[in-house]
């Protein structure tokens, strides 16, 4: 079933404190119960490094913002002339200048994109838009009551909001004294992010004074007022894009286009290059805590794994070796094999993009679907959670009942549902 399963003793002396002998867990129930109903921070929106989790949280995970930039933007514009006995309400038709996408890279689209952008605009106190939307959705149309006669720039404009984000996973860390603590940390995954706030239109002129970096002033800076056409006599309605406008829009013709492919793709589904093993000699189940059911791979290879009881007839699809192991700033990753079918946990190629994908086994190979984040309670427990490398994504279930599928969650189940045990067999 595998090229290579040598008994890595050194990596099974780094899991002695996640396997806890039905003993242990015995007397670490009770521990676990009174830390789980220990009220997590009210406002995860203020969440930072080094702040206290629970082993309830040890299944979630939360964006950090790094960094933010809000910077006016016009994305739609119209040069338009007002003669005598032109004035009055108009209906001006504006062309699009620039188009902000709302996106949030190295995530799902879930409920961790969402959280993303609303720490984004709670940290420069903005109200932004959250949904995976574009500006070029909005209507072209602004209607404005020209009062005077005048050469005028017609606008659209909003506040484009960028920025970079890490993940934050709730783990054990060492204190200075010896004893161990769950601290939200700053996990594997990183990202950027762009959105908008609520788009305003208006109307401004080359004589009107207007703050400085504002949406009006990016709009005044269209309207060229240096140029000849600002100096002309014009026929009422419409003027052609000035220079800069065309510039402009042509630069942004030429960018390109934002989730291109990138090199390190997950292997495609159904590769025959089979991974060499190393795995570590201890056998474990993967169980809900303090619950009869545990993760059980599948039989079929359109199945997923789902809750299952262990039996005398399970035929070790309840069992699970941790292969490959490395650790890094106390996070454990691993390749989940299953001793029943011989294949290795993965989030299949191509839903991996997608909330509540459900979690599954295939042939073992070199590949980041493949490849888990472990985190740990503090020693004397089992409790883990499980988080899928390439997709970022936290392991779950919806309901807790016989049957039930794993499946990815952006964010993690933040009921406790994501929080499972490692217990050895």
């Amino acid at each position: 079933m595998m090229h290579s399963m040598r008994p890595a003793i050194s990596v099974g002396r780094s899991l002695v404190a996640v396997t806890a002998t039905a003993a242990t867990v015995a007397v670490t129930a009770v521990a676990f119960a009174a830390s789980s109903v220990a009220a997590a921070p009210a406002n995860t929106m203020a969440l930072v490094p080094g702040d206290t989790c629970t082993a309830a949280d040890l299944g979630t995970r939360h964006p950090y913002i790094k960094t933010t930039e809000a910077s006016p933007t016009i994305t739609h514009f119209k040069g338009w002339y007002v003669t005598q006995g032109t004035t009055g309400s108009q209906t001006v038709t504006t062309s699009t200048e620039t188009v902000i996408s709302v996106s949030v890279t190295g995530t799902v689209e879930g409920d961790f994109g969402i959280e993303a952008l609303q720490k984004a605009g709670a940290k420069l106190g903005l109200e932004v838009k959250v949904t995976y939307t574009s500006s070029s959705s909005e209507s072209n149309a602004v209607t404005w009551n020209f009062s005077q006669p005048a050469y005028y720039g017609v606008y659209k404009g909003t506040k484009k909001v960028t920025g970079t984000y890490g993940s934050l996973n709730c783990n054990r860390v060492q204190q200075s004294g010896g004893s161990w603590a769950l601290k939200w940390i700053e996990g594997p995954g990183s990202g950027s992010f762009t959105t908008y706030t609520t788009l305003e239109e208006g109307v401004v002129r080359c004589e009107d004074t207007v703050p400085a970096n504002s949406i009006m002033a990016r709009a005044q800076d269209l309207l060229d007022c240096g140029s000849p056409t600002a100096r002309a006599e014009h026929p009422a309605g419409a003027v052609a894009p000035t220079a800069k406008q065309t510039r402009d829009r042509l630069v942004q013709y030429l960018a390109p286009t934002a989730g291109a492919t990138s090199a390190g793709q997950p292997n495609a589904a159904g590769s025959s290059v089979r991974a060499a093993l190393d795995c570590a000699a201890g056998v474990y189940r993967i169980d809900v805590p303090g619950q009869p059911l545990n993760w059980s791979a599948p039989l079929l290879t359109n199945d997923g794994i789902r809750l299952r009881k262990s039996t005398i007839f399970s035929a070790h699809l309840d069992n699970w070796r941790l292969c490959n192991v490395t650790e890094n700033n106390g996070i454990l990753e691993a390749s989940l094999w299953n001793w029943g079918n011989g294949g290795c946990a993965t989030i299949p190629a191509g839903s991996a993009n997608l909330e509540r994908a459900n979690l599954t086994t295939a042939s073992c190979v070199e590949d980041d679907l493949q490849r888990f984040y472990i985190y740990r309670d503090v020693p004397g427990s089992s409790r883990i959670g499980v988080q899928n490398k390439y997709t970022g994504s936290m392991m779950g279930y919806d309901r807790y009942a016989d049957g039930e599928l794993i499946r990815q969650y952006s964010s993690g189940r933040q009921d406790g549902t994501g929080t499972f045990a490692l217990t050895g067999v």
